[in-house]
């Protein structure tokens, strides 16, 4: 739902809440957040405007095929004088510097939940990522190695007072201004209004606090726009956590907190690459594998691991460094472990794993845990597929192998999560040594096995079965099928029994010649299709894969 303006963040509603902070009305506090958590559940902080011109932009540039001369009249648009914006920043920074305090309860729950609602919002992230605020929000996320930040005050002064100062002078320039018509929303305005602003340790409140609003600087220059900035629905929580549903019952107050913080944590680091930046400084990533370990080993539910699943996820892929210091600290094993608990993995052999045909689903939560888990190991495990590796790591990778072995046989509640399962395994497997994938075929043949040569094939067929799945929907087409061809290319090239199975289930011998091999439904004609597609990594996949089923000699 898009939002009228009579129901914009007022200065009164700022005000109101800096009034029950001071007066410590908890009762008082808990209700103006709630009131705010449910009005803007689900809403994100987009430029209606900014997102109509662009596509008109975009439709008269398919029509035309030209681009027309728009002016860039609002190129020195100020989005820091917008008072929309600078309400959102001013309750975000009451709300970072009220966390300090340490509150209990359902009080910070609220007060998580509103600062997770700001998060999105990219232009109100400055008051978000200063070290205090991330420190606050690390200690408060469980993050051990995280100090316990200092209180942002002067002495005895209020905390809240340049804030209250800076409202009372946003109420009076608001005042001063003369009445806008809305207009048609398609107006020029700067392309670089939805940039995100990258904010230094200098700006807004964390090490520093200003007197006014003006003193704060978002980016460039430009001046202020007079189309309504409307808010925009965004996207529901596939979890089933929305920021305004208080009224559900939580078993573990203090867990909740931490996945609240997490969530947070996701939406600062994704949108900000001076956070992103800081989260490497000050190791939070240090932090996270210490408190997922230590979830790991106790007895406690592992239903908040996803978001720190997700927030260690953000950081391995957003900062290359961090790859190397997780996959030096212990990662490889630490993440193995916690896809095994997700997937309830139990032993046979060194690297087999006992496939219970009797055992229940995959419930999704357990899945979503587990390709969150997947998605860390490709990234800090793909620079070894070209590697020798030495003994200690080729037994560790070997392990690994195993487990995502069993992540492409077992099946899920729910047909589409065990489908991004397999896709995340297949893509995992492709970044592993291919000496370690030997534990692939060499699994005791089981009476329903499909086999050549006594060599399993059951693996090699599921993913054969995924590929010729996928292949038919045709969506996503390079996203999920380049590494499973990819994979299978080279599992045929290291094992000679793999491409004769390949071969059989994808290039039988021929029937009729006078087909041409790109015309039918069989995997080989889907294959040869691709050989003309238009993305070229996806169609040099197909041919690399069906030239090796020939014995690279070209000849089908």
């Amino acid at each position: 739902m898009a939002h009228s303006a009579d129901d914009k963040l007022t200065a009164m509603d700022v005000e109101r809440i800096i009034e029950c902070i001071r007066e410590g009305d908890q009762k008082g506090l808990k209700a103006e957040l709630q009131q705010f958590n449910r009005e803007y559940a689900q809403c994100f902080f987009y430029d209606l405007e900014e997102r109509e011109r662009k596509k008109v932009r975009y439709l008269s540039f398919r029509k035309n095929k030209v681009r027309d001369y728009v002016s860039d009249s609002d190129s020195d648009y100020d989005e820091s004088s917008n008072p929309d914006v600078l309400l959102r920043q001013a309750l975000a920074t009451v709300l970072i510097r009220f966390l300090q305090t340490e509150p209990q309860g359902r009080v910070l729950k609220a007060c998580l939940r509103s600062l997770r609602i700001l998060s999105r919002d990219k232009k109100v992230l400055g008051p978000l990522v200063t070290d205090r605020a991330l420190l606050t929000l690390a200690h408060l996320g469980g993050i051990s190695n995280a100090p316990v930040p200092k209180e942002d005050t002067d002495g005895d002064g209020d905390p809240y007072t340049d804030v209250m100062v800076a409202i009372s002078e946003l109420k009076l320039g608001r005042a001063e201004e003369p009445d806008y018509e809305e207009d048609d929303g398609f107006g020029a305005v700067s392309s670089e209004s939805n940039e995100l602003a990258v904010w230094g340790p200098g700006d807004w409140c964390g090490e520093r606090k200003a007197s006014t609003f003006s003193n704060m600087s978002l980016g460039p220059t430009r001046r202020r726009s007079s189309v309504f900035k409307a808010l925009m629905p965004g996207k529901r929580d596939s979890r089933g956590s929305l920021g305004g549903a208080e009224e559900e019952e939580e078993k573990d107050e203090e867990e909740v907190h931490r996945k609240e913080v997490m969530k947070i944590f996701c939406n600062i680091v994704y949108n900000s690459a001076w956070a992103q930046e800081r989260a490497s400084e000050l190791s939070l990533l240090c932090g996270l594998t210490e408190k997922l370990s230590r979830e790991f080993h106790s007895a406690s539910s592992t239903a908040g691991q996803f978001y720190t699943l997700r927030f260690m996820f953000l950081l391995t892929a957003l900062r290359p460094e961090l790859r190397a210091q997780l996959k030096q600290e212990g990662g490889v094993p630490l993440l193995t472990a916690v896809l095994e608990r997700c997937l309830s993995v139990q032993w046979r052999s060194q690297y087999e794993v006992l496939l219970d045909s009797t055992a229940p689903p995959i419930r999704v939560e357990e899945s979503q845990q587990a390709q969150e888990a997947l998605k860390i190991l490709f990234n800090i495990t793909h620079s070894t597929h070209t590697q020798e590796p030495e003994e200690d790591d080729a037994s560790l990778y070997r392990h690994l192998a195993a487990v995502l072995r069993h992540c492409l046989m077992v099946s899920c509640e729910e047909e589409e999560a065990a489908d991004e399962l397999k896709g995340h395994a297949a893509n995992t497997l492709s970044a592993l040594p291919l000496s370690c994938l030997d534990v692939l075929v060499c699994v005791p043949l089981a009476p329903d096995s499909h086999q050549i040569n006594g060599a399993n094939m059951d693996c090699v067929h599921n993913l054969l079965t995924y590929m010729e799945r996928k292949l038919e929907q045709g969506e996503k087409v390079k996203e999920r099928l380049t590494p499973v061809l990819n994979l299978l290319a080279e599992c045929s090239r290291a094992h000679r029994d793999t491409r004769l199975y390949l071969r059989q289930q994808i290039l039988p011998p021929l029937k009729d010649a006078s087909t041409k091999p790109e015309k039918g439904s069989t995997m080989r004609n889907r294959l040869v299709r691709l050989m003309t597609h238009l993305d070229t990594e996806l169609k040099h996949c197909a041919a690399d894969l069906l030239f090796v089923l020939c014995k690279e000699n070209g000849i089908m």
